[in-house]
């Protein structure tokens, strides 16, 4: 099946990959995240094509005796909707294109209002981990790793400070692939791991959030070894 929810994407997609395999319907799913946004932004357009990158990733969930993904939570602000999508574009006619809130100042298909996203993310990412170490009975010092969507190193760094967080625990993986969308959070995981930094055991957050807006957080325990 096919679905489209953009940077919180992937932690959807666990749980629908979560929730089939529990009620046995599968046992064995392949998520597959894949962005291009490359192609909705003008060759001109500094101020988008210095965070976008297009990426893919494959992501293997099997069933297994004992889980290791635990605590999702969920939620959808649409009063953003506007600001972040593209204008045109699928079914939707030229004539019929979405008009953002503030004037385009490049021909990009992809609209962002930079400045109204991190407001957004500040207040809700804090609240989504609230939720979710209070759905999963665990204190924020329990969590060895924070796995943010990698949205732009200045949200990042936002979210550094709001979280009182080290980039120890949450990883800041973009500077050669840039913002992936869906991608980002199993581009972080590859890269740990390839890293030797993610262990049998280590407990980590996964958490995305934009384009809706929306957001989605979940917990998940290493148990993989190459």
């Amino acid at each position: 099946l096919d679905f489209n929810l953009g940077c919180s994407g992937f932690v959807y997609g666990l749980a629908m990959a979560d929730g089939l395999i529990r009620t046995g319907s599968a046992n064995r799913i392949l998520l597959i995240t894949a962005e291009t946004y490359s192609k909705y932004i003008d060759a001109k357009d500094r101020s988008l094509r210095t965070i976008f990158g297009d990426g893919a990733a494959a992501t293997l969930i099997e069933a297994a005796e004992e889980p290791t993904i635990a605590g999702y939570c969920y939620g959808t602000d649409g009063s953003g909707a506007d600001t972040l999508l593209v204008t045109k574009g699928g079914n939707r006619l030229v004539k019929d294109a979405h008009t953002p809130r503030h004037r385009q100042r490049w021909k990009s298909d992809l609209y962002m209002d930079g400045p109204s996203l991190i407001n957004f993310t500040v207040e809700a990412v804090p609240a989504l981990v609230d939720q979710v170490l209070a759905a999963t009975n665990l204190q924020i010092e329990q969590v060895d790793l924070f796995l943010m969507h990698q949205a732009t190193l200045k949200m990042m760094q936002h979210l550094l400070d709001r979280l009182n967080l080290s980039e120890a625990r949450m990883p800041i993986v973009m500077d050669k692939v840039g913002n992936t969308v869906s991608s980002t959070i199993p581009i972080v995981i590859d890269h740990l791991r390839r890293a030797d930094r993610l262990s049998i055991g280590t407990h980590s957050m996964l958490v995305g959030f934009g384009v809706g807006w929306s957001w989605a957080g979940c917990m998940w325990r290493e148990s993989w070894s190459p």
